[in-house]
């Protein structure tokens, strides 16, 4: 396997994106920073604080954010209010689009991705508080803050999310049970009567630990798999896994020509690293 490493020294990078000008944006959670990395540099765009977990670009170019607050991973700050942020690419400039919904406050936003519509999806991987734990959700929401809706609510630590090529299956990959869950969709926002608790996909057999997540072209889910490196599961649930050289493999995105490069965030080292990919990935809407 040949490993490139593109940038070290990240506070728990997450969320990468690859940019049309071959730049990688990305996440440092614990610095609670959108950063990007460009020929072998790192520079912040923007410090949000809190806890910036997944980044997604939009239909209006900006880069949308799911922030978990803090206080969800061992070296991040104190647990705050999570929500959606919204950053202006050309100016730094950073808002708030939402941090409730039907009038409950968000908890940790884990992940997020758009659709070909324009909505976007994202996961609430909710917090630890002592004996306490914040259930997990799936939301829809519009990039102009006018609307979100609850799809589902009451998972345990729904982590990455991801669409099928054709948009009509949701995946989030739930951290603390190892499993894959499917959502199938009606329509952009809209699951199937009786579906908003998703079906399993599959699970790797022993103790996995699941994280953010990428498809392919295929419609295979690569998962970020924490100590197993990348779990690549198919809708049917057979999977095969290829180790990563790191204790804390968090994130993949694909770039690159013909997207058969895979870009893999590192949170136990701090590293970006890129390696050849077998299948090439999926064109994410709006991605340049």
């Amino acid at each position: 396997m040949r490993i490139e490493v593109l940038a070290e020294g990240l506070q728990f990078p997450e969320g990468p994106i690859a940019m049309p000008d071959g730049s990688v944006i990305l996440v440092e959670i614990a610095r609670g920073a959108l950063s990007r990395v460009w020929n072998g540099k790192v520079e912040v765009i923007c410090t949000l604080g809190g806890g910036p977990n997944g980044a997604a670009l939009g239909p209006d170019g900006a880069v949308y954010v799911a922030n978990n607050g803090g206080g969800v991973v061992a070296s991040d700050r104190p647990a705050g209010q999570g929500g959606i942020d919204r950053v202006e690419l050309s100016t730094g400039k950073a808002e708030r689009l939402y941090d409730t919904v039907d009038g409950h406050p968000l908890s940790a936003p884990n992940d997020l991705v758009f659709d070909r519509e324009g909505g976007f999806w994202f996961t609430d991987y909710g917090k630890t508080a002592g004996r306490l734990r914040h259930l997990s959700g799936l939301y829809y929401g519009r990039p102009n803050g006018a609307s979100l809706d609850e799809v589902s609510f009451g998972g345990t630590g729904y982590n990455g999310v991801g669409l099928s090529p054709d948009e009509t299956v949701v995946y989030a990959a739930e951290t603390f049970t190892g499993r894959l869950i499917a959502f199938d969709l009606i329509g952009p926002g809209k699951v199937m009567k009786g579906g908003r608790g998703g079906r399993v996909v599959g699970a790797p057999k022993g103790r996995t630990y699941f994280d953010s997540l990428a498809v392919q072209a295929n419609g295979d889910v690569c998962i970020a798999s924490i100590a197993d490196g990348v779990t690549v599961m198919t809708p049917s649930g057979v999977y095969r896994q290829t180790p990563i050289p790191d204790a804390m493999t968090t994130n993949i995105c694909f770039g690159g020509r013909d997207l058969r490069d895979a870009l893999i965030t590192l949170s136990g080292s701090g590293r970006l690293i890129r390696l050849p990919w077998p299948e090439p990935g999926l064109k994410l809407n709006f991605s340049g």
